[in-house]
C-alpha cells in the first residue's frame, strides 16, 4: 500500500511527541499487539462447525460488525468464499425479517457479538431469532470475560469465544471479533494480519510509514479547526462498507472533549464512493466552504480485465476514445483527473493511498493504516481516542426509556 501526501507540515516536535505517546500506549491499548497474535484458537475453533453449514450470520452493532462487513465485502467479489456472510446490526423490523428469509436455520450458523454482553440493540434481535431457533449449537457468543452474556452462553451450553484485553469494538476487527466470521467464509486470516503487520513494522522501525503517518496526523491536527471534515473519496465499489467503518473508526474515536480544556473537537468523517458521487458531492467539495480535506483510494488491479468493446454507436462517434479501454484503467483515470482538479484549487488538501490488488494483506494494512492514524491524531488534538461517553449517553436514556 502506498500513500502519496500532497502538502507538507514542519513540525518535528509535535510528531516526535505523538511517536513517543503512541509507543507508550502499546504497553496497554490491545489493538497494537493484533498483528502478531497467534490465530490457532481460532482455526482450531473453525474446525468445529459442521461442513453442512453454508450461511454465518453475525448479530451485533457498529465495532462488531462493520469491521468484518468491510473485509468481507472487498472480498467477496473476488474469491471464491466457501460460506455467506449476513449481518443483523439494525433493529429495523424490515431488514430483520428481510435477513432471515434468505436463511436456512439447518444450515446456518450466528455469531452473537457483544463486548459488554448487554448490548440492547443485539439481544432484541437475537431474542427474536432464538425465539424461531432455539438450539443452543447454531449460536456462538463473542463476548468480555466474566460478562453477562458469557454466564447466560454457559447457562444454555453454547460456544464462548473471547475479545482480548483493552481492545474497543471500533479497533476490534483485528481480534476475534472479525477473524472468526471472516475465517469462517474462507478468508485468509493470516494473511490479513500479515499486512496489518507490515504497517506496523514500517511505523515502529522507522520505514516509510512513520514518516507518512506522522506528517499526515500533524497536518489534520494543526489545522483541525479550519479543515475539520475529512473525506475519504474510494474509487472501488469493493471500498464502501470500508468507508462505512472509517466512518465510525474516525467519528467516535475523534470526536471528543479535550482532555486539558472544556473545548469541543472532532474530525467529521465522510465516505464516498467514485465515480458515482463525482456528481454529487464533488461540487460542494471544489467550490463549497475549504473545510474539507480529501483523502483519495484507488486500486490498481481490480482482478477484472473486461473492456469496453471497440463499438461505434450513431451521432456518438466522439466517444469511440474509450474504446478498447478496460474498466479498471478507466476508473483510475477518473480518480486521478478529479484528484489533479482539487490540486489546482491549491487550498484543498490532499492524498492518495493506493492499493496494489485486492486482498486480503492489503485490506489488513488499510485497516492498520486507518487505526494508527486515529490513533496519531486523536493524541495530536488532545482527545481520549478509546472512549465514547456521547454513545453512552444515548445508551443510558434508552435503558431509561426501557425502564431498565
Amino acid at each position: 500500500m502506498l500513500n502519496k501526501l500532497h502538502f507538507d507540515i514542519n513540525a518535528p516536535k509535535t510528531q516526535a511527541h505523538a511517536f513517543q505517546a503512541i509507543e507508550k500506549e502499546t504497553e496497554h491499548i490491545g489493538y497494537y499487539q493484533l498483528p502478531e497474535q497467534d490465530i490457532t484458537s481460532i482455526l482450531d475453533y473453525c474446525k468445529t462447525i459442521p461442513g453442512h453449514i453454508k450461511s454465518i450470520a453475525v448479530i451485533g452493532i457498529g465495532g462488531s460488525s462493520l469491521g468484518a462487513k468491510a473485509v468481507y465485502e472487498f472480498l467477496k467479489p473476488v474469491q471464491a468464499l466457501t460460506r455467506e456472510l449476513y449481518f443483523f446490526e439494525s433493529t429495523d423490523p424490515v431488514n430483520i425479517t428481510t435477513l432471515l428469509s434468505q436463511l436456512d436455520f439447518k444450515t446456518t450458523h450466528f455469531l452473537v457479538i457483544s463486548k459488554s454482553g448487554t448490548t440492547v440493540e443485539t439481544f432484541a434481535i437475537y431474542k427474536y431469532i432464538y425465539s424461531q431457533h432455539n438450539d443452543p449449537s447454531s449460536y456462538t457468543f463473542i463476548t468480555d470475560p466474566g460478562s453477562p452474556l458469557e454466564k447466560y452462553a454457559r447457562n444454555i451450553d453454547a460456544s464462548v469465544m473471547y475479545l482480548p484485553d483493552n481492545v474497543g469494538g471500533r479497533f476490534s476487527v483485528l481480534s476475534t471479533v472479525g477473524l472468526i466470521p471472516l475465517a469462517l467464509t474462507g478468508i485468509d486470516i493470516q494473511l490479513l494480519l500479515d499486512g496489518a503487520k507490515q504497517i506496523k513494522e514500517s511505523f515502529f522501525n522507522a520505514g516509510y510509514m512513520k514518516d507518512t503517518l506522522l506528517k499526515k496526523a500533524a497536518y489534520y491536527a494543526k489545522h483541525h479547526a479550519q479543515y475539520h471534515i475529512n473525506c475519504i473519496f474510494a474509487y472501488s465499489e469493493a471500498l464502501r462498507y470500508f468507508c462505512e467503518w472509517y466512518v465510525q473508526l474516525w467519528g467516535e474515536s475523534l470526536g471528543k472533549h479535550q482532555r486539558h480544556s472544556a473545548f469541543h473537537v472532532g474530525l467529521t468523517p465522510i465516505g464516498l464512493i467514485g465515480p458515482k458521487d463525482q456528481h454529487s458531492f464533488l461540487q460542494l467539495i471544489m467550490e463549497g466552504t475549504r473545510d474539507k480535506s480529501v483523502t483519495f483510494i484507488k486500486i490498481e488491479d481490480f482482478n477484472d480485465t473486461i473492456m469496453i468493446p471497440d463499438i461505434t454507436l450513431p451521432h456518438l462517434e466522439s466517444l469511440d476514445v474509450l474504446n478498447d479501454l478496460p474498466f479498471e484503467k478507466l476508473i483510475n483515470m477518473q480518480c486521478d483527473s478529479v484528484m489533479e482538479a482539487l490540486l489546482e484549487q491549491k487550498d484543498i488538501p490532499v492524498d492518495l493511498i493506493t492499493i496494489p490488488s485486492t486482498n486480503e494483506k492489503n485490506m489488513g494494512a488499510l485497516i492498520f493504516y486507518y487505526e494508527l492514524l486515529t490513533s496519531l491524531v486523536g493524541e495530536l488534538i488532545d482527545v481520549n481516542t478509546y472512549d465514547q461517553p456521547g454513545v453512552e449517553a444515548g445508551k443510558i436514556i434508552l435503558k431509561k426509556k426501557l425502564g431498565a
